[in-house]
């Protein structure tokens, strides 16, 4: 294990114009990686991490879209293993983004098709913990929220109805697309995958909210659970 000194040192050998905030100043934010950026709001490391190596982290670990859909501050710290601040500083930094400048509704990603939710959501397949995750839809097929519902393996008892259909109810949607991956790298659906999928459509009847798919991400392939006729 390397200890942070070393650490700090290797950060500070980084030419001084190639450290972010330095970048920042001389280039502009256009050039900036995502994990510069988010440097860059996080200011410093955290234990044994750099800042960079935090940033490079937290996006290789949740997903870029990920996280710049999360608003709970908890699982930040539980999934990431960071302190408040820091998972307070992401979650307000994204948010600003989100109320500054919302997307026009014709800008907003269309899904008519198994394989249009799987290049939305193709940066899954390389988080290393199981996530699950809820698309809403209007009725163009236009997402109109994208909300991480767990992480953790899925089971009936980890994913509450209430937890997936709130937010179609919050924000008006008229079908919802679930979605999951399996870090192993096999996407084949496990029997905890097909009964929680099975729960959720019942549920949707009810509520007159279609459940239109369940995808599941692995390394290199993807599984539609209605294109399979397990729904």
């Amino acid at each position: 294990m390397k200890n942070s000194d070393e650490y700090h040192i290797k950060f500070k050998e980084i030419p001084e114009g190639q450290k972010p905030r330095e970048k920042l100043i001389k280039y502009g934010p256009d050039v900036l990686k995502n994990a510069e950026l988010i440097a860059i709001i996080l200011n410093t490391g955290y234990r044994e991490e750099t800042v960079l190596e935090l940033s490079h982290r937290i996006i290789k670990e949740y997903g870029s879209k990920a996280i710049t859909q999360e608003k709970d501050v908890g699982r930040l710290m539980e999934t990431l293993g960071i302190p408040p601040v820091k998972a307070c500083q992401i979650v307000a930094c994204f948010e600003l983004g989100r109320r500054f400048f919302k997307e026009e509704p014709g800008r907003l990603p269309t899904i008519r098709s198994p394989e249009d939710a799987y290049l939305y959501l193709e940066d899954m397949k390389r988080l290393k913990k199981e996530q699950f995750r809820g698309l809403y839809l209007n009725t163009r097929n236009k997402i109109i929220h994208d909300e991480i519902i767990s992480i953790g393996t899925l089971t009936a008892n980890l994913v509450h109805p209430r937890e997936v259909f709130q937010p179609a109810i919050e924000y008006l949607a008229v079908g919802l697309i679930m979605a999951h991956n399996h870090p192993s790298g096999d996407p084949s659906p496990s029997k905890d995958d097909l009964k929680v999928t099975r729960q959720m459509v019942e549920v949707g009847k009810t509520m007159a909210i279609d459940v239109l798919d369940h995808i599941i991400i692995g390394n290199k392939t993807y599984v539609s659970l209605k294109d399979k006729g397990l729904m």
